[in-house]
C-alpha cells in the first residue's frame, strides 16, 4: 500500500457574501472552511523542502480566491473550492472540503452553523 500525506487547513474563517437572501449578499456572513487534501507521500518530509509539498498557505490562498466570488448555495461554493484545489494542485489524489455558514439567518431558530461537506 502506497503511503500518502494528508494536509489540512481547519477552521479558516472569513467574511463572504454567499446566500439566497438579499441581506446575505449585501451584508455578508462569516464562513468557516475545513480543507483536507491527500497527496502522494512527498519527499518534503525527509528533505524539509517546502517546494516538495502542497503548502497550507497556498491552500488558504485558493480558499480566499473562491470565497471572493459569491455563490447562492453552499453546495456550489464547496464544489467550486474542490475544482479550484484540483486545478491548482495536480498531485491531489483525494480530499474533503467542509464549508459552514456561521449563524445562518433562519427565522425562528438559532444554530452555530449550517454546512456542506464534499469528499472525493
Amino acid at each position: 500500500m502506497a503511503m500518502t500525506t494528508k494536509i489540512e487547513v481547519n477552521g479558516l474563517r472569513m467574511q463572504g457574501y454567499h446566500g439566497v437572501f438579499a441581506q446575505e449578499t449585501r451584508v455578508g456572513n462569516l464562513f468557516s472552511y475545513d480543507v483536507e487534501v491527500i497527496v502522494p507521500w512527498l519527499d518534503a518530509a525527509g528533505s524539509d523542502d517546502i517546494s516538495l509539498t502542497v503548502s497550507y498557505a497556498d491552500i488558504v490562498d485558493v480558499v480566499r480566491e473562491v470565497n471572493a466570488e459569491p455563490s447562492r448555495l453552499l453546495e456550489h461554493l464547496a464544489l467550486r473550492l474542490r475544482q479550484a484545489l484540483l486545478g491548482r494542485f495536480g498531485e491531489i489524489e483525494g480530499g474533503r472540503v467542509r464549508v459552514a455558514k456561521l449563524t445562518p439567518p433562519v427565522a425562528g431558530s438559532e444554530m452555530d452553523s449550517a454546512a456542506v461537506v464534499i469528499e472525493w
